[in-house]
């Protein structure tokens, strides 16, 4: 399955939204789209992961960039709308605790803060 990114921005902030599979063969697209608006002092990079049903370690590596970068860069990174089976790999590595999560919206319900 492929990766699908859209990138809309909004005065201080900038929404990436994804869809499909991150892995060895997308993370490279991910990445080439993600680290740059982390470069931009101030700006809230908002990672939207509804609509990504599976993700492996080499996701997990770009988001580790991601962080990275933010915090070079004085900026901020957040993921939201974290389905469980992707959440998993986030708490199974502790990432949960310094990366901003929030859980994908359940009948209008959210999950809240990790």
């Amino acid at each position: 399955m492929n990766l699908k990114v859209e990138v809309s921005e909004e005065s201080a902030k900038s929404i990436v939204g994804l869809s499909g599979e991150i892995d060895a063969y997308t993370a490279p697209q991910l990445k080439e789209s993600l680290l740059p608006l982390t470069r931009i002092e101030s700006q809230l990079v908002e990672v939207d992961l509804e609509y990504v049903n599976y993700m492996d370690s080499t996701g997990l590596g770009v988001f580790i960039s991601a962080l990275k970068s933010t915090k070079e860069n004085n900026s901020h990174l957040k993921l939201v709308n974290v389905q469980d089976r992707v959440l998993r790999l986030f708490k199974i590595t502790g990432l949960d605790e310094i990366i901003d999560i929030t859980t994908a919206i359940r009948g209008g319900n959210q999950n809240g803060q990790i």
